[in-house]
């Protein structure tokens, strides 16, 4: 069937992706063009790994018809707030990227310690130089993040086992929290528990018993069907996004579970988050699809990435849930509320300003909601996969600062500066070592939790084990 207006529809969204992919955190000043057939060029959103003297960052050419892009490279200057070309540049090579795009990485060397930059994407045809947005960063000074991995609870073998930390044994771990004391939760997905490992080395089952299920009641009676995102709220409570039951469960400090909303049934709706709050008559009840991450406020609002909808959802204090962004069709672009799309969210979190934060990732990329429902894109795109590699899990700790994990084997830290770092791990280089940085290996990391001393913890899927990073600077 024919629909009018395609043509203009894929249009304008191309327009919203050039936005969107145009759209960092940092501070940036707006694109100028000054010729319709110049390069329209984005500037990577996020600086990448900087040092005292080095840094990273690049660009994507979006119009590859306007004729042939001959030097594509960024310009970066520490006393031009608006660098050109006759700046200090790079020139880099343009890569396909399996669509009309095109994308090219900067490296930058021979910085100054403790200086700001300004930095933009550039790209030259024959009619002139098109450039992306500018970007400001200051490199550091003396020293540099050192992350150090090591194994914190887990043998590497699949199975179930309780006892000391080490001797514990797991079944695909995908979710990971961490109380006001310090312990650590697991949701231990294919043994369908929720664990906990305490303060003073030992392991134990809270809740579940090993049998798939969707039952309420006391802790150790209760079931699960592969639990997977976790969070607390401030008086203790236990959220779970309990994936397979299309479910959030509730756990409370004194072991009865709950359903705190859903039905069981996988689908799309908002309405009342339980019978309890139904109101009768036209009133429904909330359904989610294959539910990954949640998030608490300090208010308790619930916050979900449900993924199986492609959206952001709210479940209020007053029993009620709603959408906050996205609109259940896959897709890549920045706008307020549902214009907003998402390709599979995985990963939520909260700041103490009501902004989310969401690993979006059938986009590898990492997106931004505001409290008024606005939605922009913070790094990452559908076509840049080395910069975020599918991101599974996100947190963020108590001075803002952001922790992703990455299907592709990495650990990041994305800081309150606008300063991207991949602080552990390596892109697809699939292990179980424990060392510092890049040494170190993980295959398959899913879930990511911070304490209150800035450790972080990762459910570390296929290795059977929680790890933890150690980070100092």
């Amino acid at each position: 069937m024919k629909i009018p207006g395609l043509r203009s529809i894929l249009l304008f969204a191309s327009f919203l992706l050039f936005i969107s992919l145009n759209t960092g955190c940092s501070k940036k000043s707006t694109s100028t063009v000054v010729n319709a057939n110049i390069p329209l060029v984005t500037t990577t959103g996020v600086i990448i790994n900087v040092t005292q003297t080095t840094a990273q960052s690049g660009g994507l050419l979006v119009n590859t018809e306007n004729g042939t892009v001959t030097t594509s490279g960024v310009c970066y200057s520490s006393t031009n707030k608006v660098p050109t070309t006759s700046d200090t540049k790079t020139t880099d090579t343009l890569k396909a990227t399996g669509t009309s795009l095109k994308t090219f990485t900067s490296k930058l060397t021979g910085l100054t310690a403790n200086t700001t930059y300004y930095l933009r994407a550039y790209c030259i045809n024959e009619a002139g130089v098109g450039y992306g947005g500018v970007l400001t960063f200051t490199t550091t000074g003396t020293g540099a993040i050192v992350a150090t991995v090591s194994t914190f609870a887990g043998t590497g073998t699949a199975g179930y086992l309780e006892g000391s930390l080490t001797g514990a044994m797991f079944n695909n771990p995908q979710g990971v929290s961490v109380d006001a004391s310090g312990n650590v939760y697991v949701s231990d997905s294919f043994n369908d528990l929720i664990r906990k490992l305490s303060t003073t080395g030992t392991t134990s089952t809270i809740a579940g018993n090993q049998i798939i299920g969707l039952v309420n009641g006391p802790a150790l009676s209760a079931e699960f069907y592969a639990p997977n995102g976790q969070a607390f709220d401030a008086q203790g409570n236990l959220y779970v996004a309990d994936f397979g039951n299309n479910v959030i469960r509730k756990i409370t400090p004194a072991g009865v579970v709950s359903t705190y909303a859903g039905t069981g049934v996988a689908g799309y709706r908002n309405g009342a988050k339980d019978t309890a709050n139904w109101k009768g008559g036209t009133d429904s009840l909330a359904v989610f699809n294959n539910p990954e991450g949640v998030a608490v406020d300090a208010a308790g609002n619930v916050f979900v990435a449900d993924r199986g909808n492609n959206v952001i959802r709210e479940i209020l204090t007053t029993g009620r849930t709603k959408t906050v962004a996205g609109n259940k069709v896959k897709g890549f672009i920045d706008a307020t509320g549902a214009v907003a799309f998402f390709n599979n969210p995985t990963g939520v979190a909260v700041d103490s300003k009501g902004n989310l934060y969401v690993t979006d990732q059938g986009n590898s990329a990492l997106r931004k909601i505001t409290s008024a429902g606005v939605v922009t894109t913070l790094a990452g795109n559908p076509v840049q996969t080395t910069l975020l590699n599918y991101p599974s899990a996100i947190t963020i700790d108590a001075s803002g600062n952001l922790f992703i994990a990455d299907e592709g084997g990495r650990i990041m830290e994305y800081n309150t500066a606008g300063v991207l770092y991949y602080i552990a791990g390596a892109l697809n280089a699939q292990g179980n070592v424990d060392g510092d940085g890049a040494t170190a290996r993980f295959n398959y990391p899913q879930g990511i939790a911070v304490d209150g001393n800035g450790n972080v913890y990762v459910a570390d899927q296929y290795n059977n084990a929680i790890r933890k990073i150690t980070i100092s600077k």
